[in-house]
């Protein structure tokens, strides 16, 4: 099954889930088409070129809860994801004539709530801090709709291709970890397509469902390096790189070199873990990607 059979399959899971009906239905536009589908938002005259018709129930709905929560009426676009997802979860978009207002995750099964949660509890402690290079969301609204958990995030004012200097993220990954005290936090998934450097030179954050603590120190950088590897490489090839890079990425963070290797190793061991805990194994097999190249460490100590 092709990306684009895939997304439909589950768009019409999320669809029967999120507006179950009943009520008499409005037309919604699968943008850009039908052969590669990536929003579900409500038609618009222009849309009749563009993507196929799809008549959505709107009254008893999620759009309906949303437009309770926030007290106006609201329009929600859907963003049409990928199953093959070990954190998979519906993503809206809420509207108001002025804009967007907020973005929102929906926890439908139990691994999508509990990293709502703690997102939402990560979220509501970092908003009690005063933090100075990174901006994090703010929780709108927590709560729960037909056994469903509901979070709504405030947007942030993301720029299209802006680039990160390396001393901002550096600076991100230093302050986010004494987050965590002395135990250090990492934010869990630091990669380029969750952060962004906003104009007053700060940088903004998203995605915080994997935060914890008593993580090492530089766990963020390492995992930057890496995911921006895994974007030219094989993940074996990636895995040697981003432990051949770990020396010169940790430094302006104060490891030595061999703090960083080994902070580099402890964090590829990590990330295997995460994905057996969740059931994928997006890299493939940690027998082809991970387990030789932490053999090559073991020989040389």
């Amino acid at each position: 099954m092709n990306d684009a059979k895939i997304r439909l399959c589950y768009l019409g899971q999320t669809v029967r889930l999120l507006f179950p009906g009943p009520g008499s239905p409005k037309p919604y536009t699968l943008l850009p088409h039908a052969l590669l589908p990536r929003r579900l938002a409500p038609r618009r005259w222009w849309h009749r070129p563009l993507g196929a018709r799809v008549m959505v129930p709107v009254e008893g709905s999620i759009s309906a809860y949303l437009s309770e929560v926030f007290d106006t009426p609201l329009e929600i676009v859907l963003h049409v994801r990928p199953a093959r997802r070990a954190n998979r979860k519906p993503i809206l978009e809420a509207h108001t004539d002025a804009g967007l207002i907020a973005f929102v995750k929906i926890g439908d099964t139990p691994r999508a709530r509990e990293l709502i949660a703690n997102e939402a509890a990560t979220l509501k402690r970092l908003a009690e801090l005063p933090l100075k290079t990174v901006v994090p969301p703010a929780v709108l609204h927590h709560g729960h709709w037909r056994g469903l958990s509901v979070l709504a995030l405030s947007p942030l004012p993301v720029s299209p291709r802006a680039r990160t200097p390396a001393t901002l993220l550096t600076r991100a990954v230093h302050e986010i970890a004494e987050t965590g005290g002395p135990e250090h936090a990492w934010h869990g998934d630091l990669s380029p397509w969750n952060i962004c450097p906003s104009p007053d030179g700060r940088l903004l954050v998203w995605d915080w469902e994997r935060y914890e603590t008593g993580v090492p120190y530089g766990f963020d950088a390492v995992h930057h390096l890496f995911q921006r590897a895994l974007r030219r490489m094989d993940p074996p090839t990636a895995a040697r790189a981003c432990l051949a890079q770990a020396v010169g990425v940790l430094a302006p963070l104060g490891l030595s070199a061999a703090c960083a290797r080994q902070t580099a190793l402890r964090y590829l061991i990590a990330l295997a873990d995460r994905h057996a805990a969740d059931g994928l194994e997006p890299l493939g097999p940690p027998s082809t990607w991970l387990n030789p190249l932490v053999d090559s460490q073991e020989l040389l100590t």
